[in-house]
């Protein structure tokens, strides 16, 4: 919950582990956002901020974009086959109203042609910016997942007929049209 305070200890005894790995993680989530981090003190789940969601969204747009018209055309058949059965889990969970399989398959699904282009410039930059607009899709998430499905099934016969300009199009857009206001915490 916002503003919980998270104590190393006691993350580190839950989940069986020392508590370096820990501190890492918290750090790796402090850069992006999902929790303030005072060295000494504490750290606490970040507020969401409006602007910190809309910034990151702009960025994660544009860099699928630049992935898209990079790599359309050169997704194999089987990484246009991975993205098509994603989008049906994708639509499945949708259907089921089941949030966390649904933004897996999601995830999933763009992971796969920036993991195929293997630009790993790219890849850190989506690393740091997509955690908080994951959170507040989790938020948020609603039936306009449904036009989602469509966007997908669009994208990828995009990739897979060569067509980069097009492919880049859809791609920022699917990532554009996410919500970055009225994403307050409840």
């Amino acid at each position: 919950m916002p503003g919980e305070q998270l104590k190393d200890g006691e993350l580190a005894e839950w989940l069986g582990v020392s508590r370096t790995p820990v501190r890492e993680a918290l750090l790796r989530l402090a850069t992006s956002g999902l929790v303030v981090a005072l060295p000494g003190r504490s750290t606490t789940v970040s507020i969401i901020d409006e602007r910190a969601v809309r910034d990151a969204r702009d960025v994660i747009a544009a860099m699928h974009e630049l992935v898209a018209r990079q790599i359309t055309g050169r997704l194999s058949d089987d990484d246009i086959e991975r993205m098509t059965d994603a989008n049906r889990r994708f639509a499945a969970a949708v259907a089921a109203d089941d949030v966390g399989a649904a933004l897996d398959a999601d995830e999933e699904l763009h992971r796969i042609p920036v993991a195929a282009l293997g630009n790993q410039a790219l890849e850190a930059v989506l690393d740091q910016f997509e955690p908080l607009v994951r959170r507040t899709e989790r938020l948020r998430f609603s039936g306009d997942a449904h036009a989602s499905i469509e966007l997908h099934d669009e994208l990828i016969a995009l990739l897979a007929s060569g067509d980069a300009q097009k492919a880049a199009s859809v791609a920022f857009h699917i990532w554009h049209s996410l919500p970055a206001d009225d994403v307050a915490d409840d």
